[in-house]
Order: structure tokens, then C-alpha cells, then sequence
């Protein structure tokens, strides 16, 4: 049983982008900010994920709450416009979306259409970019920016197909917005946890088994939950982490040291 996490993000806002439901990622990290004392602003894809979502939000005692679907043109815009009217700042930004059509997904590399692959960097990695362009004006104080990367952009990781390019892509994009976000004080974190069971891995062929070696070669013994991503978060959100940003953080139980 874990330990109560201490207010240490009391006062501080975070915007928690991709929770689908009390399995996700996005989730573990809304559940540790605000055990740590921050106001959570969420939102939900469509109005099917709002019926998961809205009950979280609850939970979290969330006064921001709203439907984002990246790829709807003026969206994203009006969450950040609800967060500046609101709060008028924002300390801590969750990109935890990724997103690539059923059969470009299942397919080979080779084989992914154009039209797939444009969507899945658009939904996966761009629109983190986006995001982080309004988040700025309204990090005043600076701030952390996270998103959530896999083990399979780094290394070849069977069935991932089209998403390891996409999640190399948001890793090296972390780090240049790292690079141009320091003088302003702003952290970037790309988080890579162990496989998970969430919805969104349900998509990849064979994951029960990826699950399976992921728990034979981790050094500690065993998976991670989406809470030892959440509080991984939470620490790199706080002042005792102010010092460290641009890197791959992995939370997978030292699974990616082991070849």
C-alpha cells in the first residue's frame, strides 16, 4: 500500500488531456495531482466518453471540464479559453492522447497509408505541440508539460507498427520544446511507462503477451500501475524536480534496461 502523497502542488493548476476512463494513464496522473493538492481541469473525447469520464471528474472535483477532440478544429482553443477565463494560469499540462486508423495501426510499417500515418502524428505528437503553444501565455511562472511516449519508440517493439515512428517523433519533440521552453521555466517530460492495460493498448495485436514479457524482464518483478505513473508525474510537477527536464522518463519497473 502506498504511503499518502503530501500537498506539494497545492495552488497549482493542471489541465489533464486523454482520460477515457478510471484505466487510463491520464487518470493516474489527475488521481496524483490532486492527492497532491492541485486543481484538475479534464476533459473527455465525445459525449460516449463523457459518460466514464464525467463521474472522474467528480472524484477530482475538477471546475474545468469539457469535450476535446484535437482534431476538431476550434476545440482545443476553446479549453484553453476556459482555462485562462477561470484560472487566468496553468502550471501543469497532461498530453496523454495517441490516436492511428484500426488497419494502419495492424499493418506493417510498409504498409500504412499516407492519409493514416498523417493522422496518427496529427492526433499523437502535433497536437501536443498545439497544446503546448497556448499553455505558454498562461505558464506565467513556468510550469511542466508532460506526454506519453512507449518503449517502442527507441526500439522495435513487434505490433507497435506505425506508433513507434509517431512516439519518436513526440520524444525528439519534447525535447526541442525543452530546449526553447528553459527560459521561460518551463519543464518538458515525455513518460514512457510499461505496458498497461488500458483501452487505448487494446488496439495492438498480441499486447497480452507484450504484457507477459514486460512482467518476466522487469528488474523489480513485476508491472506498473497507472498510479506509478501518476506520482512519477507529481514529483517531476514539484520544486524538488525543478532542475530536470528534456528527458525520456521511464516508469516500467527498469524494464528497458533489460535487452
Amino acid at each position: 500500500m502506498r504511503e499518502a502523497i503530501r500537498p506539494v502542488l497545492t495552488g497549482h493548476k493542471a489541465l489533464v488531456v486523454g482520460i477515457a476512463n478510471d484505466q487510463s494513464i491520464a487518470y493516474g496522473c489527475a488521481r496524483a495531482f490532486r492527492d497532491a493538492g492541485a486543481d484538475i481541469a479534464v476533459t473527455w473525447l465525445n459525449e460516449k466518453a463523457r459518460t466514464y469520464v464525467e463521474p472522474l471528474a467528480d472524484e477530482l472535483e475538477a471546475p474545468i471540464r469539457a469535450e476535446l477532440n484535437v482534431a476538431v478544429p476550434g476545440q482545443l482553443e476553446a479549453v484553453f479559453d476556459e482555462v485562462a477565463r477561470k484560472w487566468g494560469r496553468l502550471d501543469i499540462l497532461v498530453h496523454s492522447i495517441a490516436f492511428a486508423p484500426l488497419d494502419d495501426l495492424r499493418g506493417g510499417l510498409l504498409d500504412c497509408s499516407a492519409e493514416g500515418f498523417a493522422k496518427a502524428m496529427d492526433v499523437s505528437c502535433h497536437s501536443f505541440i498545439r497544446m503546448a503553444r497556448l499553455a505558454v501565455p498562461l505558464m506565467k511562472d513556468g510550469g511542466t508539460m508532460f506526454a506519453m511516449s512507449y518503449y517502442g519508440a527507441s526500439r522495435v517493439v513487434p505490433n507497435y507498427n506505425v506508433m513507434g515512428p509517431v512516439k519518436a517523433a513526440l520524444e525528439a519533440s519534447c525535447r526541442y520544446l525543452a530546449y526553447e521552453l528553459g527560459p521561460r521555466g518551463i519543464r518538458v517530460h515525455a513518460i514512457s511507462p510499461g505496458p498497461l492495460k488500458t483501452r487505448a493498448a487494446s488496439g495492438l495485436k498480441d499486447f497480452e503477451l507484450l504484457l507477459n514479457e514486460a512482467a518476466k524482464k522487469a528488474p523489480l518483478g513485476e508491472l506498473v500501475d497507472i498510479m506509478d505513473v501518476g506520482y512519477a508525474c507529481a514529483y517531476l510537477a514539484t520544486p524538488f524536480a525543478h532542475r530536470i527536464t528534456g528527458g525520456t522518463v521511464y516508469v516500467d519497473g527498469g524494464t528497458n534496461i533489460v535487452a
